[in-house]
C-alpha cells in the first residue's frame, strides 16, 4: 500500500481514461492503496448512513493556522473503496473552510465520474461527501 496520488493528478489519469472498465479499474487501484481502518475505528459513529456498502470515514483535526482535517476511510466494496481515495485525496489534510468550501459532487461531475454509477453508488457518493464536510465543519 502506497500514498495516495495527488487529487490534480487522479482528476488527470481520469481524464486520460475514456473507457469505464479502465476507470473502474482505476478506481479499484486507487481503493487499495487505502490502508485499511483498524476494527476499533469501525464503529456505528465512523459508519456513513445513506451507502449501499459499508463506507466508514474517521476524521482528525490537525492544529496549525489554519487547523486542518485529516480524514481516514475504508469500504467492504472495491468500486466505493476507490471513491473514498478520490475524496480522501481531495479533500483529507485540507483547512474546513476550504473543505465546506469545495462541491466534492460538482468537481466529480466535472470528471466525468457519476454518470457511469448506479443511482445507488451515486448516493452514496452523496452521502460521504455530506458526511466529509459535516465533520469538517464541526472540527472547524
Amino acid at each position: 500500500m502506497t500514498d495516495l496520488p495527488a487529487f490534480s493528478e487522479i482528476a488527470d489519469n481520469l481524464s486520460f481514461l475514456d473507457d469505464w472498465e479502465d476507470r473502474y479499474r482505476y478506481l479499484i487501484e486507487l481503493g487499495q492503496m487505502l490502508p485499511p481502518l483498524s476494527e476499533d475505528r469501525r464503529t456505528a459513529d465512523t459508519k456513513v448512513t445513506g451507502c449501499v456498502s459499508q463506507v466508514w470515514l474517521v476524521a482528525t483535526g490537525i492544529d496549525g493556522t489554519p487547523p486542518r482535517v485529516h480524514f481516514a476511510g475504508d469500504s467492504d466494496a472495491m468500486i466505493v473503496k476507490g471513491l473514498v481515495a478520490v475524496l480522501l485525496a481531495l479533500y483529507s489534510g485540507r483547512p474546513a473552510a476550504e473543505i465546506a468550501g469545495t462541491d466534492a459532487i460538482a468537481v466529480l461531475d466535472e470528471l466525468g465520474l457519476r454518470e457511469h454509477l448506479t443511482a445507488q453508488r451515486s448516493n452514496g457518493l452523496q452521502a460521504m461527501v455530506k458526511r466529509m464536510r459535516a465533520e469538517a465543519a464541526a472540527l472547524a
